[in-house]
């Protein structure tokens, strides 16, 4: 006897996997590389918005030659 778990599925709408999901996000990140005979400069920046708030980071690096 072949004992294949059984699967249902079901149709979801944009709205309610927009809910689920955190809803729609915009959003939008940028890096920059610098090397020069005395360092090397990295730096990045991430910002992202939606309906339940804003976030945003960044982060710089810088290697000494």
């Amino acid at each position: 006897m072949n004992f294949a778990p059984q699967v249902e599925t079901a149709e979801i709408s944009d709205a309610a996997l927009d809910a689920v999901s955190g809803g729609l996000a915009a959003g939008g990140a940028g890096g920059l590389h610098v090397e020069t005979p005395l360092a090397d400069v990295c730096a990045d920046l991430l910002a992202v918005g939606s309906a339940d708030g804003v976030v945003a980071g960044g982060s710089i690096h810088v290697a000494a030659h």
